[in-house]
């Protein structure tokens, strides 16, 4: 627990005082009744003595009094509350390598079908753009809570040759600093997840993009498609689909990201719980005076049936 205005604790020393003022007035009236001393004059004054239940309706306001001006400092429990800002930039490579079929029906097939189910299980809270990249990179949606909109962006993407992997990640990342107003003194946490064959050809290298995404602390997940054993036609020409998982590992673990082979379709459920674990929630203060008022009013109560109860009066 924490308090939103922690000077206003000063008060309870009010509440010190009032404790320490009953308690010389008690030892007043000890006093008084000792210096009285026809003992036989002061039992038919007071037949029975107090007993010790008189103290419980002043140590009841007591209480009550600390715990409203404890309220007053305003006091908050920390919650998780999800992270509105949340942002995963989903990058996908279309060059032509990402027609080979090593992946049933092929590798750019698989790979939207694999990034569409991502999306479709990413909170509604969060924020999803799309990258696609063959020998440049576009930002084909910025961040959205709009995850239908991505999702058909993804079904539209079509192949162009060249692979610039280095390309994607950088606009994945100009992507999350133009998310709003804020992100350049204060970004939104995000992750990049990057689906590609890993064969870079084209633009600024990977290894210059990796270092760029560690500096701003943006996590790049990799999902690798194909086996390497492909061939695709090129103009004519058979070609053979090589892929560089190496690189792709070597991205993710330079970047604080996870590395997958996407040789199956459920690869990216993993992805998912990786980057929902640490962007879904934050720690927030979230006030609880109400509860302080409301033990307060109880004890304030208590205090009167006490004293009604034991002594007929109301202190």
């Amino acid at each position: 627990m924490t308090f939103l205005e922690p000077q206003r604790l000063w008060w309870l020393l009010i509440v010190v005082a009032v404790v320490a003022a009953y308690v010389l007035v008690q030892r007043r009236r000890r006093q008084y009744t000792v210096r009285f001393t026809n003992l036989e004059l002061l039992d038919q004054v007071i037949p029975k003595r107090p007993d010790v239940r008189r103290h419980v309706p002043p140590a009841l306001f007591a209480a009550a009094l600390g715990v409203l001006v404890t309220a007053l400092a305003q006091p908050a429990m920390p919650v998780e509350q999800p992270r509105e800002r949340a942002t995963i930039m989903v990058a996908v490579d279309v060059s032509l390598s990402m027609a080979a079929d090593d992946i049933e029906p092929d590798r750019l097939a698989a790979a939207k079908k694999s990034a569409q189910g991502f999306v479709e299980t990413l909170p509604e809270r969060f924020n999803v753009g799309l990258v696609s990249f063959s020998s440049t990179a576009t930002v084909v949606s910025s961040p959205t809570h709009d995850h239908q909109a991505v999702l058909s962006s993804i079904e539209n993407l079509q192949l162009g040759p060249g692979t610039a992997i280095g390309e994607g990640v950088f606009a994945s990342l100009g992507s999350i600093r133009g998310f709003d107003e804020e992100s350049e003194e204060n970004p939104p946490p995000a992750a990049v997840v990057l689906l590609s064959d890993g064969e870079n050809t084209s633009g600024r290298d990977i290894a210059q993009a990796s270092t760029v995404a560690a500096e701003e602390e943006v996590p790049v997940s990799t999902i690798a498609f194909g086996s390497g054993a492909a061939m695709i036609e090129i103009d004519g020409y058979q070609v053979p689909a090589d892929i560089d998982k190496e690189a792709l590992q070597g991205l993710a673990d330079d970047t604080g990201g996870h590395f997958y082979e996407a040789e199956s379709e459920k690869e990216l459920d993993q992805v998912y719980e990786d980057i929902g674990s640490s962007l879904g929630t934050e720690v927030v203060h979230e006030e609880v005076v109400t509860r302080f008022v409301v033990a307060a009013i109880l004890l304030f109560l208590s205090t009167a049936v006490t004293s009604l109860l034991w002594f007929q009066r109301i202190p």
